[in-house]
């Protein structure tokens, strides 16, 4: 398809820069395939029915940008794609003059080689630490990686650590929070158990490569980049049990979806996963197994927005955008949020 057919304008200040307080006065806007309801993320009990399903990302958000220096020269860089314990893709800035064997020094007896230079900025760095001693280098030295239409003069800050992750983190790995999870609190949970919905999680870490925008003209030469996911076969077995049921199961952020479409076989029987998914989706592509979607506002030209187009429709998507923008809705990873219906 051509991509520009999901371009569109936004203002600048509709873009959100902190978190809606209380995190469920966020506005909500119901997309059903008959037309659109105004709300707020407190009334998702209401919208909800009482068997529904809600699966949620639990991956935990890890501070994955690092400022560094090689000799004299400053070294900022993204990590995105875990490759071993100690080894990671990066994005690095900037990426011209790294060459393979340069040393990138981060703190005192903390630092990463370039093992591999790659396209677009894309750099395979070998730190000096690993596993659980890398994680906790990068607790210290680290910041959280906050997407580059957030801005901060001075990077992110104290409230950024809470505010980008969600109340569900426990897997450490991702370097973008699923943020339709952030709407959720200790109380809306509770309303959501008194009415009868109940939850499920599994975990794909997110990363840095949702940020890219789509550079191509045709979404056939689009290339994604991959994340890991992984759905437990306890999970796996629940949740196909409610699909026989013929319960509604309901994705919670595109990057809960994507996992389930990935898991999922033609037949909509969804297996035990632990690896890797690149699925891209477009408008065309026959859902298998998510019956609805809670997603926040994405950006034009994005993999998300095309997603999302896929599941309700894209000249119906196009509507909604002009609704919420027209009612002042909150773009973006801090923003407000929306419920859609899947099309068909």
């Amino acid at each position: 398809m051509d991509v520009s057919s999901f371009d569109f304008e936004l203002p600048r200040e509709l873009i959100a820069e902190r978190p809606a307080v209380p995190r469920e006065s966020a506005k909500l806007l119901h997309v059903r395939v008959d037309g659109l309801g105004d709300y707020h993320v407190a009334d998702l009990p209401a919208l909800l029915r009482p068997d529904d399903l809600l699966v949620f990302n639990d991956t935990r958000v890890i501070p994955a940008r690092l400022k560094g220096k090689r000799g004299e020269a400053g070294i900022e860089v993204t990590l995105h794609e875990r490759i071993g314990l100690a080894v990671w893709k990066v994005f690095a800035r900037p990426a011209k003059k790294l060459k393979p064997s340069d040393i990138i020094h981060w703190a005192v007896g903390f630092q990463a080689e370039v093992v591999e230079k790659g396209e677009a900025g894309e750099v395979t760095l070998a730190f000096n630490k690993s596993g659980d001693d890398l994680m906790l280098a990068l607790e210290a030295y680290g910041e959280m990686p906050l997407p580059p239409y957030i801005k901060r003069e001075a990077g992110a800050d104290e409230q950024d650590k809470r505010d980008y992750q969600t109340i569900f983190a426990r897997d450490p790995g991702a370097v973008a929070a699923p943020t339709a999870g952030l709407h959720f609190t200790p109380g809306l949970l509770a309303a959501l158990e008194a009415r009868g919905v109940s939850r499920e999680t599994l975990t794909l870490h997110v990363g840095a490569g949702t940020f890219l925008p789509v550079k191509v003209d045709d979404t056939r030469d689009h290339k994604m980049h991959s994340e890991r996911g992984v759905v437990t076969a306890e999970a796996a077995a629940r949740i196909n049990e409610a699909r026989a049921a013929g319960r509604r199961i309901v994705a919670v952020g595109t990057t809960a979806l994507r996992l389930l479409e990935s898991a999922a076989d033609d037949q909509g029987v969804l297996h035990a996963f632990d690896g890797a998914t690149d699925i891209f989706i477009t408008p065309g592509y026959r859902f298998k197994i998510v019956d609805a979607l809670m997603t926040n506002f994405h950006l034009p030209k994005s993999t998300l927005f095309m997603l999302v187009s896929a599941f309700a429709g894209l000249e119906h998507m196009q509507a909604v955008y002009e609704h919420a923008k027209a009612h002042h809705y909150r773009f973006y990873s801090y923003g407000d949020t929306s419920f859609l219906e899947r099309a068909s």
